[in-house]
């Protein structure tokens, strides 16, 4: 296999490389400084989405996944390779960052296996990047270029996505305790399912999200749930009941699930399922329904949201706080979260391009890992896929 280069870790071209579900994403940087003062110049981005494959399906199909991330990973490497002037050379990158979990296992295999083989032909290091933590780096970067700010610590994470909902206690880099975390569907899940169950257009997150806030604009009311009304700002809003979701002026009313719970865990499937039973009872699911459900069920995803985060922030003294992944270009979870956050917390959401799966993310990641391991990667033929790893 491959022998790692030495490298100058001042500055260097790093490659990474993204396939945990159905986005096929390469990116090439350069890289300069160290974990508290490194800047990333992006010299090529390329993504191919599958989200029309996938379409008739309502969801990813992981067969088709598989194929496609395996047709289209030279493709988009060539493109990289030639929007970063690096396609004549004979060592283009300095080292390769890959995902390796968790996802979808056999789209994991096919990123690691190409990653392997490029490795082995470049003579250069592989670095195994965990696509949680990818997330947590993605809210540093801003128009073609990364900088890792100075950072406060503690900080608190909240990972928001279709696969994963978790708070992330992080009182030094590389150093996470999961504080919280969904006993059941991920959020972004039950938003695709709930979305699903009003005949909404594939993707069905933003569609909910959409539809949702044309209906409060056009009620002209307040949130229920999460209000200024509940309470200071920089406090948690109060609690009304996990079944009582304060009901003014709206003709449809859902829980808010574990809010009276002393821990910091979620649950969306019961307010999933709540949806299910009251379409069933209605006769008919017009479109003045839909908007009511979609704003309901939002709302009340949005408060289990906050005020389970507002509540780690002020429990372990949190200075910078990071929401993080696809669900966190939620508009209405910007909005309530920086209304209840503490002045004096840092508050950071990344760009919505970078809010989903994405390889930028992953060579901050890959890289950060490196410095802080001291330039120790394992041995490529022991990196394997893990679609349950953990942060």
């Amino acid at each position: 296999m491959a022998p790692p280069s030495k490298l100058n870790i001042n500055f260097m071209k790093l490659l990474s490389i993204e396939t945990s579900c159905d986005d096929t994403c390469i990116s090439i940087f350069e890289v300069k400084g160290g974990i508290t003062n490194a800047s990333f110049k992006v010299l090529a981005n390329n993504t191919n989405s599958q989200i029309q494959i996938h379409i008739p399906y309502g969801g990813v199909y992981p067969v088709l996944a598989k194929r496609e991330h395996n047709k289209n990973l030279p493709i988009i490497l060539e493109a990289s390779l030639k929007e970063a002037k690096l396609l004549k050379k004979n060592k283009p990158v300095d080292a390769i960052a890959v995902t390796y979990g968790p996802g979808l296992e056999m789209c994991l295999w096919e990123g690691i296996v190409f990653a392997k083989e490029l490795s082995e032909k470049w003579k250069v290091p592989l670095i195994p990047v965990n696509h949680m933590e990818g997330h947590v780096f993605s809210v540093f970067g801003k128009n073609k270029k990364f900088t890792m700010p100075k950072i406060k610590f503690p900080m608190l994470s909240l990972l928001v996505s279709g696969g994963h909902t978790q708070l992330v206690l992080i009182k030094k880099w590389m150093r996470y305790e999961i504080i919280g975390t969904t006993l059941d569907d991920a959020v972004g899940e039950a938003f695709d399912k709930v979305a699903r169950m009003l005949d909404l257009p594939y993707p069905g997150g933003p569609e909910i999200s959409k539809l949702a806030e044309l209906r409060r604009v056009k009620e002209k009311q307040s949130l229920r749930g999460v209000s200024q009304a509940d309470g200071p700002r920089g406090s948690a809003p109060r609690v009304r009941g996990d079944s009582d979701p304060g009901k003014i002026g709206f003709s449809v009313t859902l829980p808010r699930p574990m809010l009276k719970s002393k821990n910091f865990n979620f649950s969306f499937s019961g307010l999933k399922t709540a949806v299910l039973y009251l379409i069933k009872k209605l006769e008919k699911l017009d479109d003045k329904t839909k908007a009511e459900i979609a704003l309901e069920f939002e709302n009340s995803a949005v408060k289990c949201l906050v005020y389970k985060t507002v509540k780690a922030v002020e429990q372990y003294k949190i200075k910078t706080l990071i929401v993080a992944g696809g669900v966190a270009c939620n508009k209405h979870l910007q909005k309530e979260m920086k209304k209840f956050t503490n002045k004096k917390v840092k508050l950071y959401f990344p760009a919505r391009e970078l809010a989903t799966d994405n390889s930028l993310m992953i060579g901050i990641a890959g890289y950060v890992n490196y410095i802080k391991n001291k330039k120790k990667v394992p041995k490529p033929e022991t990196i394997k896929a893990n679609g349950s790893l953990k942060l």
